[in-house]
């Protein structure tokens, strides 16, 4: 098995009749996904998602894929397949719009609706055109044929590219549900007819390759939720992604069998299910679906509410339940529903969350204590089988961290697949597919680009650290003046700190050794007040550390006059 060295430099030129492969997100990571094929200078892109931050990110809303490898080659795009509505597959898409509007978007009904509504947002009105399993089109010198993979959201689909250098097949995430809720299967005779044609490049979904045996049906956690709703006496909530049709159609149906009524909470989970129940994916009986507004006429025993939240997003619904933050009060004997998995990362604000629903009495259920969700991902058995049945000659695993992707690349390799024609890559690695076999050819910059409020890519790993220090350490700031002719100090210094821990009193210890560092500095004739802030930084610092085993940040403000 291949894989990067930290020393990768940038790719060469891609030889002629040469396929190249370049994830620029996805790989190391449970999201963010993003891979750009290039052939006969032609790019095609596959999804453009979005990384949702960690506690170790303060202040940021998204993570998107760096686009520096591809900005000043937007016009070789051909288009952007998206391979279903995912926020870790669509969610960058407006930001790569932003700098070229006119990109075609490729995907199924439900995608291209929920991207188009993602889209209005950004006053971006985008080139899109609709494709279905079974479909092949077209697209510069790409030949894509579309073929239908079940998924934890209805429409998903699997891209076979074809060009002269060879077929790649890439899975988008994926399952093997045998009785999926709108029968819509893994279509393994289209997977079976491309191995006959010849599969010379796999790129498969690695997100459960850790996991034995096979992803249960959907179907199994309808029996669960009956059981919760028959025996919930109040209110019940359910938290879900806003984008998991399959699971909020079968809250809909108890809801229905219970004789509740169903309101959604929150701007995207209302928006996507509206779509979705236009378009047809979501059955809804007449009357089920109210308003939030109308709740407070219903008796508790009678309201479901459906909300965002099920990762502890700090600005979703259920978090800010959970911290009595939200119109929507927990209250004792409620019932709170977690209808989907921890995402690595985010336990800690998951739990917390639980813990505060709980804390106001609320029963709270979820995967750890309930069936309430199944995968949306092919676990082992399934990956072995789905590669008996492809037998790629080259198998590139994807999407999910370093450990899933050793997973999968040794599942390939016990169907068969020989261990140099595996390749293990990282965001950035270029893959090169030429006479037949893959290797990795270099490392284009695949960094995370951070969005903040309006900001995008402004804020880089310095100010993360920044605000790392400032969330556990607090700040000090020192004020004084200073005669810019001699140096001497005129005023303060003045010490105050926020978040540190230290009372204002307890720097008089400290005011003698700063002013002394000073007036020594002084007498050498350094009167430049950078140097001046240095070396108030480093007193006042290493007095702080000796003190108190503290490392604030410490702000030094040096005025001339």
């Amino acid at each position: 098995m291949s894989h990067p060295h930290p020393e990768l430099r940038t790719p060469p030129p891609l030889p002629e009749g040469g396929l190249r492969v370049t994830p620029l997100g996805g790989l190391g990571e449970i999201g963010r996904n993003m891979t750009v094929f290039e052939f006969g200078g032609r790019l095609l892109i596959v999804d453009c998602g979005v990384l949702f931050p960690e506690e170790e990110q303060p202040g940021i809303d998204l993570i998107l894929p760096d686009f520096s490898s591809i900005r000043d080659r937007l016009d070789d795009i051909e288009g952007i397949v998206l391979t279903h509505g995912h926020e870790d597959h669509i969610g960058g898409v407006p930001f790569l719009l932003r700098e070229k509007p006119d990109i075609p978007l490729i995907g199924s009904k439900l995608t291209l609706a929920l991207i188009e509504a993602k889209l209005q947002e950004h006053r971006i009105r985008p080139y899109t055109l609709e494709v279905a399993e079974g479909h092949r089109e077209r697209i510069g010198p790409f030949d894509c044929e579309f073929i239908a993979v079940n998924h934890s959201i209805p429409d998903a689909l699997a891209v076979a590219i074809r060009t002269p250098a060879g077929m790649a097949v890439h899975t988008g995430d994926f399952k093997m549900d045998q009785l999926p809720l709108d029968s819509r299967l893994t279509d393994l005779h289209a997977f079976a007819r491309l191995s006959e044609e010849g599969i010379d490049l796999l790129l498969s979904d690695s997100t459960n390759a850790e996991v034995p045996g096979f992803v249960p049906p959907e179907r199994e956690i309808s029996n669960v939720l009956r059981q919760v709703f028959a025996g919930a006496r109040k209110r019940i909530i359910v938290a879900s992604f806003a984008s998991h049709v399959h699971r909020i159609q079968q809250i809909l149906d108890a809801a229905h069998e219970y004789g509740r009524r169903v309101a959604f909470v929150g701007r995207s989970m209302v928006r996507n299910m509206g779509i979705a129940r236009d378009l047809g994916y979501l059955k809804v009986p007449p009357g089920l679906v109210v308003d939030v507004k109308t709740l407070d006429d219903l008796p508790d025993s009678e309201v479901v509410l459906v909300c965002t939240g099920s990762q502890g997003e700090p600005m979703a619904a259920l978090s800010r339940m959970a911290n009595r933050d939200h119109q929507i009060r927990i209250v004792q004997g409620d019932t709170v529903i977690l209808a989907s998995s921890l995402i690595p990362g985010n336990e800690n604000a998951v739990y917390r969350v639980i813990n505060g629903l709980t804390r106001w009495g609320a029963n709270v259920v979820h995967k750890g204590n309930a069936k309430v969700h199944v995968s949306g991902h092919a676990s082992a058995g399934e990956l072995l089988y789905f590669y008996n049945i492809c037998r790629p000659k080259n198998l590139m695993p994807v999407h999910g961290e370093w450990r899933h992707l050793r997973a999968n690349a040794e599942l390939g390799a016990l169907t068969g697949v020989p261990h140099d024609r595996i390749v293990i890559a990282e965001d950035g690695v270029a893959v090169d597919l030429v006479e037949g076999k893959a290797k990795i050819s270099g490392k284009v910059q695949a960094g995370y680009v951070y969005v903040d409020g309006l900001s995008v890519g402004d804020v880089g790993e310095p100010a993360l650290k920044d605000r790392r220090i400032l969330g556990d350490e607090g700040i000090i700031s020192v004020f004084l003046v200073i005669d810019s002719s001699t140096g001497k100090i005129t005023g303060g210094p003045h010490i105050q700190a926020r978040g540190s821990g230290i009372e204002d009193s307890a720097f008089a210890d400290v005011i003698p050794r700063i002013t002394e560092v000073l007036e020594r500095s002084a007498q050498d004739g350094v009167v430049e007040p950078h140097q001046l802030q240095q070396l108030v930084r480093r007193t006042l610092g290493k007095w702080v550390s000796d003190t108190y085993r503290r490392r604030p940040m410490i702000l030094p403000v040096v005025v001339e006059v």
